[in-house]
C-alpha cells in the first residue's frame, strides 16, 4: 500500500515526547515531521540543545521537517473588534502576545533554517466579530513576514483556522488575491473550513488558487452547532477521498500531514487515536 502522496504528521498529535512520536510515525510510513510541541514545550521555546537533539532524532528516522508549526499571529489584534467567542482557541503551550510577534518571526526563521525546513506556518490573529475590517492589518503582517521569508528562501504558510480571521477557503482565496507575494502561500486545512461553516470539498477547494497551496493538514469531524466532533480520518464529513483525487488531478506534490485532534474512544489514548488516523491517511493517500 504505497501512498501516492507524501505523508507526515504534527508530531505532538502522537505524543509530546518526540522520540515516541517519531517511532509511531515511522511504523506507518510517514516521512514528514511538523513541529509544534516538542517534549512538552512549544517549538518556539526550545533551547539550542533541545533543537539540536530534535534534529538528530528526526534525522535518525530518515525523516525531514516539512513545517515549523509556529504560533505566529495567533494572538489578539489590538484596537480591533471584539473576539468572536463561538470558536475554541487552541494555543498549544503558546502564550505569546501581539508585542511578541517581531521576535517570534525572527526566531521562527532561525528554527526553520536549523531544520532545513521550507515552511513556517502562521495565522491571521484571533477571529473577531468583523474579520473583514481586520484584513488590512492581516495583509500588513503577512507582507512583512513574506519579505522576511524571502530573505531566507522560505515560505510563509498561512493556515486557514476557524478561530482566526481567515478560516474558510473563500476567505483564504480573498486574502491571497490581495497579497501577490511569492513567499506567502496557504496551509490548507479542509476540516478547519468545515468548522467555520463551509463545505471544504468540492466548494471550498474549487475557490483556491492551486499553485498557492504549499501544505495540507488532515483531520476529520462533523459539527454539532459550533462544536466540532472529531473522529477517525475518512469517517466524518470531510470528503477526503474526493479531495485527494482532485489533488492528484491538479498535480499537488506537497505533504499531507496528520493533525488528528480526535482523542480516541472507548478509553483509547491519543497515541492510539493518531495511529488509527495515520493508517487511515496512508490508505487514503494510496487510493
Amino acid at each position: 500500500m504505497t501512498p501516492k502522496f507524501k505523508i507526515g504528521a504534527i508530531t505532538d498529535e502522537f505524543s509530546p515526547d518526540l522520540d515516541l512520536a517519531l517511532a509511531a510515525m515511522e511504523k506507518i510510513g510517514m516521512t514528514g515531521a511538523e513541529l509544534r510541541v516538542v517534549w512538552g514545550k512549544n517549538i518556539m521555546d526550545l533551547t539550542a540543545d533541545e533543537l539540536a537533539r530534535a534534529k538528530d532524532a528526526i534525522a535518525s528516522k530518515n525523516m525531514q521537517v516539512v513545517s515549523i508549526a509556529s504560533p505566529l499571529l495567533k494572538c489578539v489584534l489590538p484596537n480591533a473588534p471584539e473576539v468572536d467567542t463561538r470558536f475554541h482557541q487552541d494555543i498549544f503551550n503558546s502564550k505569546h502576545t501581539f508585542d511578541d510577534q517581531p521576535r517570534l518571526a525572527e526566531e521562527a526563521v532561525k528554527i526553520a533554517k536549523h531544520f532545513d525546513c521550507k515552511i513556517v506556518r502562521v495565522f491571521s490573529y484571533w477571529r473577531t466579530v468583523d474579520p473583514v475590517s481586520c484584513y488590512d492589518r492581516v495583509l500588513e503582517a503577512l507582507q512583512k513576514l513574506g519579505d522576511l521569508a524571502k530573505q531566507h528562501d522560505l515560505i510563509i504558510g498561512l493556515e486557514n483556522e476557524h478561530a482566526c480571521q481567515i478560516g474558510t477557503a473563500a476567505e483564504s482565496a480573498k486574502i491571497l488575491s490581495m497579497i501577490d507575494h511569492p513567499n506567502v502561500k496557504l496551509v490548507w486545512d479542509p476540516a478547519n473550513a468545515l468548522v467555520a461553516g463551509e463545505n471544504p470539498y468540492p466548494y471550498g477547494y474549487d475557490l483556491l488558487p492551486k499553485d498557492r497551496i504549499a501544505h495540507i493538514h488532515v483531520k476529520d469531524c462533523h459539527m454539532e452547532g459550533y462544536t466540532p466532533i472529531w473522529g477517525p480520518v475518512g469517517t466524518r464529513h470531510v470528503d477526503w477521498r474526493g479531495h485527494l483525487a482532485a489533488l492528484a488531478r491538479d498535480g499537488y506534490t506537497g505533504y499531507l500531514n496528520l493533525e488528528t485532534h480526535w482523542t480516541g474512544s472507548g478509553g483509547a489514548t491519543k497515541m492510539e487515536a493518531s495511529t488509527i488516523c495515520g493508517w487511515n491517511l496512508r490508505g487514503l493517500a494510496a487510493m
